[in-house]
């Protein structure tokens, strides 16, 4: 793909860590401060904030040539306050180019808004592009969240994590107690941006060590999953299998030991619909409110709060966790009764599973054949196919790496049960079929805790 060259002064769209993209200008960094090793990477202040950072290439895009695609996707006041800023300081630009007779401030107006942490001897336009009213803030909200129900369009909504209130007024992160068992690749995230919109959560994980983190950001520790269920009106799951569903609800010291009438219990784990089914029945019979709200995406996505929500059941509940989703998704979907979000899911992550192990045996089809890898990748990022999936994940395997973003090993599973989904619809489903005898030989392949990339090694082994 054409690499963008960058230059101190450019406005850009960056993105930092778990957050949406947001403007910015490249500067200078500060003479004590190093760039990070082996990375290729730009120093960025981003607009109407208190923050900079070194931000990747590759994670950086031109203003200009960005923009109408950023503000489809990002709604926020804030967001909007920033873009704002942006045009601001872009008019004061022009406007200095055709009135140069200003040469005390040639490069644009002071105010006396008090200044960024860092500026350039050229970036005095930016102290003016902050809100004097708004209170420093240690990173950057996230903004772009948008809540949307298939039955009714309800428009768009976001929220500011810094007093945990909507900016628009018409959410505001829910009284409710919220708890959360799990806290794998996709719980972590998921937690970590309930935490930020200012829910009160309580954490609970089968290796007690993970919830240290998430202790010292605010959440309160659960001793059991009963007790959890017990203390909060709405507990979450989010595990790895079936099996660790059932037991995490019928088992000792289960949820099941703690609902009670009104509880409500929310299985985001991506499981098949009969397990859905068993939940859903025990769950209500003690008088409790059950949804299923399994999530499509990776654990960067879940790090970002832009996870798809796939949710079914109790109607009232899904409303009840509106802010919830909010923070941990971009978009959330109703289907109607319990297991059709499992189903749905199923057949999102079987789509998915074998379209990764189509590319990579092309990559390695490329390869047999006397073909670079990397053009094949290039030409196929320039056609109707090109998505940041696509990309991702080829640039990890040709780099060799397969950190997990998605175990491979749950993308299996996926495809075996989406399978058996098909078998009993009585739907033949042999493109999933074949991909899942790959996975199974990458699994032999000890690949079972590596990212779903890592298929690329069935093919040349």
């Amino acid at each position: 793909m054409a690499t963008v060259h960058l230059r101190i002064g450019d406005l850009v769209w960056g993105k930092l860590g778990r957050y949406p993209p947001w403007p910015g200008k490249v500067v200078s960094p500060p003479k004590d401060l190093k760039k990070p090793r082996g990375k290729k990477c730009h120093f960025v202040k981003f607009f109407g904030t208190e923050d900079h950072a070194w931000i990747k290439v590759e994670q950086l895009k031109p203003y200009h040539a960005h923009k109408e695609e950023m503000i489809k996707i990002n709604k926020g006041k804030r967001f909007q306050q920033a873009v704002d800023a942006v045009e601001d300081f872009l008019k004061k630009a022009k406007g200095k180019e055709q009135n140069p007779e200003g040469k005390g401030d040639s490069k644009g107006k002071k105010t006396p808004n008090k200044p960024l942490k860092i500026l350039e001897e050229d970036d005095e336009d930016l102290s003016a592009l902050k809100d004097p009213s708004e209170k420093p803030a240690s990173s950057m909200e996230p903004i772009s969240k948008r809540l949307k129900i298939i039955e009714e369009d309800t428009g768009s909504t976001s929220i500011q994590a810094a007093d945990s209130t909507a900016i628009n007024g018409s959410i505001t992160p829910t009284d409710k107690r919220i708890g959360f068992l799990g806290l794998g690749l996709m719980g972590s995230g998921i937690v970590s941006n309930l935490l930020k919109m200012g829910h009160l959560v309580t954490v609970w994980n089968r290796t007690a060590e993970k919830c240290d983190l998430f202790i010292q950001e605010g959440a309160r520790l659960g001793r059991t999953p009963a007790e959890v269920a017990s203390t909060c009106d709405i507990t979450f799951s989010c595990v790895s299998d079936p099996k660790a569903a059932r037991d995490l609800v019928l088992g000792p010291s289960g949820v099941l030991q703690g609902i009670r009438p009104g509880k409500c219990y929310v299985e985001m784990s991506t499981v098949d619909p009969e397990t859905i089914t068993e939940l859903s029945q025990v769950i209500t019979l003690r008088g409790g409110r059950f949804l299923e709200a399994p999530v499509a995406g990776s654990q960067q996505l879940s790090n970002d709060g832009m996870l798809v929500i796939v949710a079914a059941g109790d109607r009232t509940v899904y409303e009840d966790c509106s802010s919830c989703f909010q923070a941990m998704g971009k978009t959330s979907f109703f289907l109607g009764e319990a297991g059709n979000a499992a189903r749905m899911m199923l057949i999102l992550n079987m789509v998915q599973g074998s379209f990764m192990a189509t590319i990579a045996e092309g990559l390695t089809l490329a390869q047999a054949t006397g073909q670079s890898q990397q053009t094949f990748l290039d030409i196929l990022c320039q056609g109707q196919m090109a998505s940041t999936f696509v990309d991702q994940k080829c640039q990890n395997i040709l780099q060799g790496n397969f950190k997990p973003d998605y175990y491979l090993k749950h993308i299996q599973k996926d495809l075996r049960l989406a399978i058996s989904m098909g078998d009993m619809a009585n739907h033949p489903t042999p493109m999933a079929a074949a991909a899942n005898e790959v996975y199974k030989r990458a699994k032999a392949l000890d690949q079972s805790d590596n990212d779903i990339s890592a298929v690329y090694r069935a093919y040349i082994h």
